[in-house]
């Protein structure tokens, strides 16, 4: 395949998921061989849905999508499947290829040095930290040395040195990647397109730029959209007023009204449909428990993986009822293990105050129940049911309507998350634990998230590996695993 030549190309396409969900409407647009491109758009728009169009997982209902005959397809997925987290690494990277491949391990080697990752062939997916299986997707991807590399949400659980990394390889690599963030550090460094997907419209628009110069360009648009709009209604206004003038003026005139009244229609057509940017979910508290003393939490000792071996190191830590604590560390030392243990009772050398209620946020969602609806799910952490309640803090995480009775399992990662923030402003928690909190999450949401942690009265212990987010909420206290 030449640089340069078309290698995708959407015709007309359209989708919708059952009836009257739509995703996409009549869509065309086209990648360059070699292209670097940045899927953008709202959590729940149909970013990912539009990857499962293009590896054939989903049929478009109208259109066409056409792929240079022969180019082979990966997607680097954002989770692992369930029903491979019980499998060896071996086992995972043979589950890539649909036939058997007799000479897999010195490929497995090779991949799992590109993604900076030592895993024992025998050791099991599930074991491994959030981070480390992170680098175990985009391997899974890697290893099939696609044409084509599909990466949804990659840097999520990546720490720092995990993404420069993966930064560095797309930079060099020749392939044609199209890749969904809301990272716009990691997608300024190596996008050279971007294609947004409209969550109001269900139709993509496609630029030339990375993330920030398509963020200036939509701005600009909707500035200019604003300003005829403005100038049209001016110009209507006055032409009515013309038409009420001469109307009063008797039947001679009427000619005159009508003919500031075909005016007045020209311009109501020509007045655009101004581009409704994405919203951001609307400010929020995260209520505190009530009668808790000021002594939540103390660690004596913490648990952390030094060299594959587990160790125990002591602490003095207490976190105490207004405390914010940040937990540092790279990939695989132990943060998501600790939290855990923190968050079941369990963990070694730790004094918690009695009653105090935990409030948990998981990075894989596994404290939702993906069977239940968004309205259960809220249902359940509340003493008694109150629709009203749930409906109005659902709706302010941008889950409306009908689309509380959606089962969790059939959201996007994105609307899973802003659900585990519902749960929590309802919950009253008096110890907050956040185990990236960011991942999957719109970029225009991280600052009321923020801002609704910065603020938070109770107890709270924080892991995240963006310094932007970071920066925003009050830290006292930050406990370096790795030091």
């Amino acid at each position: 395949m030449a640089a340069n030549d078309v290698i995708i190309r959407f015709e007309d396409v359209s989708f919708e998921y059952g009836h009257n969900k739509p995703i996409l409407k009549e869509v065309s647009f086209s990648v360059r061989t070699g292209a670097k491109v940045a899927i953008m758009g709202q959590n729940g728009a149909g970013k990912s849905t539009l990857f499962s169009l293009l590896t054939g997982e989903r049929k478009p209902d109208d259109g066409a999508i056409h792929v240079t005959r022969g180019a082979s397809i990966a997607i680097g997925k954002q989770v692992i499947p369930r029903d491979e987290l019980e499998l060896t690494v071996k086992a995972f990277f043979e589950h890539c290829f649909k036939q058997k491949v007799y000479d897999i391990d010195p490929k497995i080697v090779k991949v799992l040095e590109v993604v900076h990752l030592n895993a024992p062939f025998d050791r099991i997916v599930k074991s491994f930290s959030g981070g480390q299986q992170a680098r175990l997707l985009l391997a899974a991807a890697l290893i099939q040395d696609p044409d084509i590399l599909l990466l949804d949400e990659p840097t999520n659980n990546l720490d720092k040195a995990g993404i420069a990394h993966l930064t560095e390889f797309l930079v060099a690599s020749h392939k044609t990647c199209i890749v969904i963030s809301h990272d716009a550090e990691f997608l300024n460094a190596f996008t050279d397109g971007v294609l947004y997907l409209d969550v109001h419209t269900h139709v993509i628009e496609q630029y030339a730029g990375n993330y920030n110069d398509v963020l200036k360009d939509i701005t600009a648009r909707i500035e200019r959209e604003n300003r005829k709009n403005a100038q049209l209604a001016k110009s209507i206004q006055e032409n009515k007023d013309k038409v009420n003038f001469f109307a009063q003026k008797g039947s001679k005139m009427r000619l005159v009204a009508k003919r500031f009244r075909d005016k007045i229609e020209e311009m109501e057509e020509e007045k655009v449909d101004v581009r409704r940017e994405d919203k951001a979910i609307r400010p929020f508290v995260i209520p505190v428990q009530e009668e808790i003393s000021s002594d939540i939490l103390t660690l004596s000792s913490v648990k952390v993986i030094m060299n594959h071996k587990p160790k125990d190191k002591s602490v003095h830590i207490a976190v105490r009822k207004g405390k914010h604590l940040l937990l540092t560390g790279p990939n695989g030392i132990g943060k998501s293990t600790l939290l855990e243990s923190i968050a079941h009772g369990t963990a070694k050398g730790m004094t918690l105050q009695k009653g105090v209620h935990i409030g948990y946020y998981r990075q894989d969602f596994s404290t939702l129940n993906f069977d239940h609806t968004v309205y259960d799910e809220l249902k359940a952490v509340l003493p008694r049911e109150d629709e009203e309640k749930i409906r109005s803090t659902a709706a302010s995480f941008m889950i409306t309507g009908a689309m509380v009775y959606t089962k969790i399992g059939n959201l996007s990662e994105g609307q899973k998350g802003l659900v585990a923030f519902a749960r929590l402003v309802l919950e009253r928690p008096g110890l907050l634990i956040l185990d990236e909190p960011t991942n999957h999450i719109n970029f225009r949401h991280i600052p009321v998230i923020a801002k609704a942690l910065d603020q938070y009265q109770g107890a709270m212990i924080l892991v995240s590996h963006v310094p932007e987010f970071v920066k925003q909420i009050r830290i006292d206290e930050t406990l370096e695993l790795d030091k």
